[in-house]
């Protein structure tokens, strides 16, 4: 079997770690230099499914306003825009610029280009510098920053699943709001620590592919 091609790699700002673009036959994959493999796309069920639950919760999603942490392989960005409305507004926020561009590249078409939907904007940078802005309020906050609450890829994320980082987020969400996270495996303190931030939570196991193999972890967050 021929081995992946090596197609890009960059550094993570913030970080000493290495993100590495392949492309197999007929797939691609990001690899985190000494982590593994972070996605690819065959396996997105659950990045799909982080897009698509928390927009099926609200009473209606014809005008919703998102906040989406993290491109990845747009996968979520897509489900999202594809569970809202022509008059929803979907904000992407993505740490590293290489993968921006990766996504307007060939890797685009496994999602269907998202980022060429003209209710997709992008922003270049930290999404905890979104959440941090009083004067944006979002329907639906969806984080994929990292393998999950125990940060992989870059020490900063650790604010996002932090106490602080939680009620920023909560505040961000208009009344009736979804605060959506990603994992790669469960986590109990995690779980209740959006509980102890006054959120009621509910968590859902969702397979990376298909309907065997491993699973990941959503927590579902409202007021």
């Amino acid at each position: 079997m021929k081995r992946p091609t090596l197609l890009d790699k960059t550094e993570i700002p913030g970080s000493d770690r290495v993100l590495k673009l392949y492309q197999s036959k007929d797939d691609f994959s990001i690899v985190l230099s000494g982590g593994g493999e972070l996605m690819s796309t065959r396996k997105h069920a659950s990045e799909d499914a982080l897009g698509t639950l928390p927009c099926q919760m609200l009473v209606s999603a014809d005008a919703a306003a998102v906040l989406i942490g993290g491109l990845g392989m747009g996968f979520t960005l897509a489900a999202v825009l594809n569970a809202t409305g022509p008059d929803s507004r979907v904000t992407v926020a993505e740490l590293v610029p290489d993968v921006i561009e990766w996504n307007k590249g060939p890797l685009g078409n496994y999602s269907k280009h998202p980022l060429k939907d003209e209710r997709t904007e992008v922003y270049q940078g930290d999404v905890s510098d979104l959440l941090r802005d009083p004067g944006q309020l979002y329907d639906v906050i969806a984080l994929d920053v990292d393998n999950g609450p125990e940060a992989l890829s870059s020490n900063g994320n650790d604010w996002i699943y932090s106490s602080e980082g939680v009620y920023c987020a909560r505040e961000s969400l208009k009344p009736g709001g979804v605060l959506a996270y990603w994992s790669a495996t469960p986590d109990r303190v995690f779980a209740k620590r959006l509980k102890n931030c006054g959120m009621k939570v509910t968590e859902k196991s969702v397979y990376a592919h298909g309907s065997k193999g491993n699973k990941h972890t959503i927590w579902l967050a409202r007021v």
